[in-house]
C-alpha cells in the first residue's frame, strides 16, 4: 500500500508536468508521443546515455509494420500474435478475436511502441480473466503502454533480446486541458494504473521509472530489472525452484 501511494502522489506530478508542457506548446506535437504518426520515432533514444542502458538491439520489425494499427495472427501452438500500434477501439478488436478463437488461444505474443492506454488496460484485465499467458519474442518491441497488456499474463516472458521500454503516460488528445483537469486527470489515471498493476501482481519499480522518463524517451528494463520487478514470471519461479533444491 506504501508504495502504491507514493507512486498516486509521483504520478500526479509527472502527468501535471507533462500537460503543462503540452499546453505551453499549443498545437506542436511532442515528437515520439504518437506510434500512428509517420514522424514519431518508433524506438525513443534511452533516458540518458547509457543510463539506462540503450535497447539490447534493434527491433526485428520495420518501423512503418510498427506503425500500423495492431492486428491478430493465430500462431501455432496457440500463441496469437498483437504486432502494431494500439490504436483507440485495439481492445475491442482484440476481445473479438479472443471471443472468435475461443480455447486455441493460450498466450498472447507482442510486438507493439504502444498506444491508447485505456485500450492496453482492457487488453490486459481480459487477457488475465482468460487466464492467458504473455510474451514478447527475440527482437520483439514491448514498449510505452504496451507493458501494461504484458502485465496481464498469468505467466509472463520475456525472450533473450526482448525489447521493454516504459516512459511517463499523458494525454495525447486534440483538446488542451487546463491545470485543473490536468491535475484530475492525472490523478483519475494514476489510480487505475496502479491499482491495475498491483492486482497483477507487478512490483512498485516499473510504474516509477516509468515516471521518471519523459515521453519522448525511455527507459529500457533489463532482465533483471523485469525478473526484480515481477514482470516476468519465468526467471522467478526458476530462481524459487533453485532454492527449494
Amino acid at each position: 500500500m506504501r508504495g502504491a501511494f507514493f507512486a498516486l502522489l509521483a504520478t500526479a506530478s509527472a502527468f501535471l508536468f507533462v500537460d503543462i508542457r503540452e499546453m505551453s506548446l499549443a498545437n506542436t506535437a511532442l515528437p515520439g508521443h504518437d506510434p500512428l504518426t509517420t514522424d514519431a520515432p518508433v524506438l525513443p533514444p534511452a533516458l540518458t546515455d547509457g543510463v539506462p542502458q540503450a535497447p539490447p538491439v534493434e527491433p526485428a520489425s520495420a518501423p512503418d509494420v510498427l506503425r500500423q494499427p495492431m492486428r491478430f495472427d493465430l500462431q501455432p501452438g496457440g500463441i496469437l500474435k498483437a504486432e502494431g500500434a494500439i490504436d483507440l477501439g485495439t481492445a475491442d478488436r482484440f476481445a473479438e478475436e479472443i471471443a472468435a478463437r475461443g480455447e486455441y488461444v493460450q498466450a498472447v505474443s507482442l510486438n507493439s511502441p504502444g498506444g491508447s492506454v485505456e485500450d492496453a488496460l482492457a487488453m490486459s484485465k481480459l487477457i488475465r480473466e482468460k487466464g492467458l499467458n504473455t510474451q514478447v519474442e527475440t527482437r520483439a518491441l514491448c514498449a510505452s503502454s504496451c507493458p501494461l497488456i504484458f502485465a496481464g499474463g498469468v505467466a509472463r516472458d520475456a525472450a533473450e533480446n526482448a525489447i521493454l521500454g516504459v516512459h511517463q503516460v499523458f494525454n495525447a488528445g486534440q483538446t488542451r486541458p487546463t491545470p485543473e483537469q490536468a491535475m484530475s486527470e492525472a490523478q483519475r489515471t494514476t489510480a487505475r494504473i496502479a491499482r491495475h498493476l498491483d492486482e497483477m501482481g507487478i512490483a512498485d519499480g516499473v510504474w516509477i521509472h516509468a515516471l521518471e522518463t519523459p515521453p519522448d524517451r525511455l527507459y529500457y528494463l533489463t532482465p533483471k530489472e523485469m525478473a526484480e520487478f515481477k514482470l516476468t514470471t519465468a526467471a522467478v519461479a526458476a530462481a524459487k525452484q533453485t532454492k527449494k533444491n
